[in-house]
């Protein structure tokens, strides 16, 4: 209290202050802000799952590629195609240091047979000549590894798959596909064309959620409060919060992660809670004690809000900081700096207001003394709520009841899913190049099984080849499944050109040392490296890659489901499965995502009854106040099953933020209440001034932080719109919890004389302040 006290005694102080952070942060944020759109990077590197994958890669060369989907609407089999898809090829290569190699029809090798022996050759052999081109596409129809997989099954498009082995800017290669169109259409797609279109995006939302934010606020703040200066006082305060915020972030060379694109509009919709219920205890102090001289109104105003502000930002603090149990990077960042930004405004609202009282003397709320005559003697809204809580009370616990099972059968059908498409429009250039390479070709997510044994040649041996592709052919049932690849496929392959494409010759042969004959020809034909893919030089471990048609967690459990029947059959063997790969990282990370939002959930809940507890110092009243907050993630994971909104890492944050946001209600409810009825005031009595006070300014905050979250519904990312209505929906769900049935559990406490001692009504040693 004297910090604040002091420190709003010396405004021109405090103004220097905020003006000094404020431009190094600007600084900050202005020369070391950069957006970490690379998907890796939302992974937690030491996760046992994470390590094992990243080994994988390493030992199987699996990278991200970018997918370049060439299609002529008459058939890619012409001279015209053929060449310009060859020279894609090269300049791919030439151009970009990024790509380490390129696979395209003209590069992809065709295993075959000539008089007994195996051959490996490029199915282009550089003629384009009609009779030369005939026979390529019949050489590609015939070889499964190839037909459906990078050639559609139309011959209308093909793939040119580009490996990298650095980061690319995947805009400038859009553009540059652009000079190769004509007649053939030209598409990009792939896990580093979605990050690129991140970064883009990113910052583009932010410039237009940013302004949007702070206009709304300043209206809502102006019609709210009918006051230009308090509305100038509360920007200020948001703005302070997400300069520290931001500015922290970048001084720490911490990246900006897209979810942080979500901060700004919280901490100024947040933050304007602090500064309304200043400006409502001093329109409430200058109402009921016009005499005031500037220095009690001050002095009054800090008293009386220093207790609850703090413990309200504190708790919403503990909303955030309890997302750092995450796993998941971004929401641990995510949480660590909201609540800094969080702190930093309720200790400016704090110095702010009354520095301004100090600074420019006492505020003129018009008409201020007529109307509090006038709501003393009228009927308000908050006698009719009194009315309806003091005579209707099993009403009230009736509907809160039938609102928590709907909740929680609605609950029951919540999902997870963490589709990084899901981010953007289905009519997006993106998202519709993704479904066209997922409806013609193999499919732009991928899952590596890895299968690893310690006995040298183990993957030579026919009955584990078998296994292999028997868990292949139940896994391509999955119409998910566009294809899979592994040794086995190769073998295949080999066997049936051997045996000249006799009916059953697609298989893998009963000896072990024909398939040893078949991989020491393709040695000596082909490329060793093709097999370095699939199986390590020794045959102990092996890779099965499986190509799927969504980049959606979701759809990972029956396919793993699938893997894991199979399990028992390779143990026989001595062979443990792991995986890798794109689509395994989602998977896991949605787990994360799940464990992260059930032990934050549980951390937010279990601090803020010990902080109520201890600050009522009653362990009922820490539970009582918690039920507002109960209901409102009730609701909010009802309304997301309900409406098949899935739980993703932008949705995952959304109870934890209202959880904070929302037990703020409750602790300016019970405070005054409290204040009230120590004051000497009857429950009636101080359920009345309560509602009319702390109600007023309840509501007010609800409208303000509702209207900033509401900007989000606006934002270009679909999933940052779900959060948005979603948070409308929790801060209306908890102020109007707050207003009812905590109101209707305090009575009963009170009715059961354990919320207060039963000499509450012969003290009268506290005052209303």
């Amino acid at each position: 209290m004297h910090f604040f006290t002091s420190f709003a005694k010396r405004p021109f102080l405090l103004l220097f202050t905020v003006l000094i952070l404020s431009l190094i942060f600007v600084l900050s944020i202005a020369n070391n802000a950069v957006l970490e759109t690379d998907l890796d990077e939302y992974m937690p590197k030491t996760h046992p799952a994470f390590m094992a994958s990243d080994k994988a890669e390493s030992l199987f060369g699996i990278k991200d590629a970018i997918l370049i989907v060439v299609e002529h609407p008459e058939g890619i089999y012409n001279s015209g195609t053929i060449e310009k898809i060859d020279a894609i090829t090269v300049a791919l290569q030439e151009e970009f240091d990024a790509i380490e190699s390129v696979t395209s029809l003209t590069t992809a090798d065709n295993i075959k047979s000539d008089d007994g022996f195996l051959e490996v050759e490029p199915f282009y052999s550089g003629k384009t000549s009609q009779a030369a081109i005939s026979q390529m596409q019949a050489e590609v129809e015939a070889n499964p590894m190839i037909y459906g997989r990078n050639v559609s099954k139309d011959g209308t498009a093909t793939l040119i798959i580009a490996e990298l082995n650095n980061d690319i800017d995947a805009d400038v290669l859009q553009t540059w596909v652009t000079q190769w169109e004509g007649p053939e259409k030209l598409m990009v797609a792939g896990r580093p064309v979605v990050e690129g279109a991140l970064a883009e995006l990113g910052p583009k939302d932010m410039a237009i959620m940013f302004p949007l934010v702070i206009i709304t606020m300043i209206i809502l703040l102006f019609l709210l409060l009918r006051s230009v200066r308090d509305t100038v006082l509360n920007m200020v305060i948001v703005l302070f919060g997400t300069l520290v915020s931001f500015g922290l972030m970048t001084l720490l060379n911490i990246p900006i992660y897209a979810v942080d694109t979500m901060i700004p509009v919280m901490l100024i919709a947040i933050g304007v809670a602090y500064g309304i219920h200043m400006h409502n205890t001093i329109h409430h102090f200058m109402r009921s004690y016009p005499d005031l001289s500037k220095e009690e109104l001050a002095t009054l105003s800090l008293k009386q809000m220093v207790r609850p502000i703090i413990m309200t930002a504190i708790t919403t603090a503990i909303g955030f900081v309890a997302l750092m149990s995450s796993q998941v990077l971004p929401v641990r960042y995510f949480g660590l700096f909201a609540a800094i930004g969080v702190l930093s405004e309720m200790l400016l609202a704090l110095l702010l207001f009354p520095a301004s009282i100090y600074l420019l003397g006492k505020p003129k709320y018009k008409k201020a003394k007529a109307d509090f005559e006038t709501q003393r003697e009228k009927g308000t809204l908050s006698d009719t709520l009194q009315a309806l809580l003091l005579h209707r009370p099993k009403m009230i616990v009736f509907i809160s009841i039938a609102v928590l099972i709907i909740g929680v059968w609605g609950t029951s059908k919540v999902w997870i899913d963490t589709s990084f498409l899901a981010n953007f429009e289905e009519d997006s250039t993106i998202a519709q190049t993704d479904q066209f390479v997922n409806s013609n070709f193999g499919g732009t997510s991928t899952l590596n099984i890895i299968l690893s044994g310690d006995e040298p040649d183990l993957f030579k041996h026919p009955e584990v080849l078998l296994a292999m592709d028997s868990m292949q052919e139940d896994l391509e049932k999955d119409p998910i499944v566009g294809n899979t690849l592994s040794l086995a496929t190769f073998i295949k392959q080999m066997n049936q050109v051997m045996l000249e494409h006799e009916d059953g010759s697609y298989s893998i042969p009963d000896s072990q040392e024909l398939v040893s004959q078949y991989l020491l020809l393709y040695e000596f034909s082909g490329d060793p490296e093709t097999l370095e893919q699939v199986v390590d030089y020794e045959y102990t471990s092996a890779n099965i890659t499986v190509q799927l048609k969504s980049d959606s967690s979701a759809v990972l459990k029956d396919i793993l489901a699938v893997v894991d029947y199979y399990r028992p059959v390779f143990a026989e063997h001595a062979i443990e499965i792991t995986y890798a790969g794109s689509g395994y990282k989602a998977f896991i990370f949605s787990e994360l995502l799940l464990e992260g939002q059930i032990i934050s959930l549980a951390i937010s809940f279990a601090i803020i009854i010990i902080l109520l507890a201890l600050m009522f110092k009653n362990l009922r009243i820490g539970v009582v106040g918690t039920v507002p907050i109960a209901i409102t993630a009730v609701v909010n994971f009802g309304v997301m099953g309900l409406l098949g909104i899935p739980l993703s890492s932008a949705t995952a944050l959304i109870t934890s933020i209202a959880i904070g946001i929302g037990v703020d209600y409750a602790i300016h409810f019970l405070e005054h209440y409290t204040n009230e009825r120590l004051g000497g005031s009857s429950l009636e009595q101080a359920t009345r001034s309560t509602l009319r006070h702390t109600g007023r300014a309840i509501i007010f905050n609800a409208i303000a932080v509702m209207g900033g979250f509401a900007i989000l519904m606006f934002s270009v990312f679909p999933p940052n719109r779900q959060v948005g209505a979603l948070i409308v929906l929790n801060m209306a769900t908890s102020a109007l919890g707050t207003l009812t049935i905590l109101v209707v559990l305090v009575h009963y406490l009170e009715k059961k004389h354990v919320f207060l001692p039963k000499r509450i009504l012969d003290n009268n040693t506290r005052s209303f302040s």
